[in-house]
């Protein structure tokens, strides 16, 4: 079983939320899918309490903290603070049994 890496990253934001969302940030989705490590991103937002952010599985701790880092500094260039980031390494037994996307070699 290899473990992989979960990192959580949330900050406030004033949106663009939704679909305008998805069509001002398609770019950066794709060129994320090229960052090392990373195996899925789930984007997240929450346009009442003006929030966004993603949920990243990353194959190991170091790609995971190399991300953070590069990601953080992308936010703060962007005018954006209060960034908050937390990685967890993943039990995979227990996250199978509940259906988790993960690698095969990762349950």
């Amino acid at each position: 079983m290899t473990t992989t890496y979960l990192l959580q990253v949330d900050f406030p934001s004033d949106g663009p939320f939704g679909e305008q969302m998805a069509t001002e940030y398609r770019q950066l989705a794709e060129s994320i899918n090229h960052e090392p490590g990373m195996i899925w991103k789930i984007w997240t937002e929450n346009s009442e309490d003006r929030e966004a952010g993603g949920v990243y599985l990353f194959d190991s701790e170091v790609a995971a903290q190399k991300y953070l880092t590069k990601h953080t500094e992308r936010l703060r260039s962007w005018g954006i603070a209060d960034i908050r980031g937390r990685i967890f390494a993943v039990n995979g037994p227990l996250s199978a049994i509940n259906r988790a996307p993960l690698p095969p070699t990762a349950a």
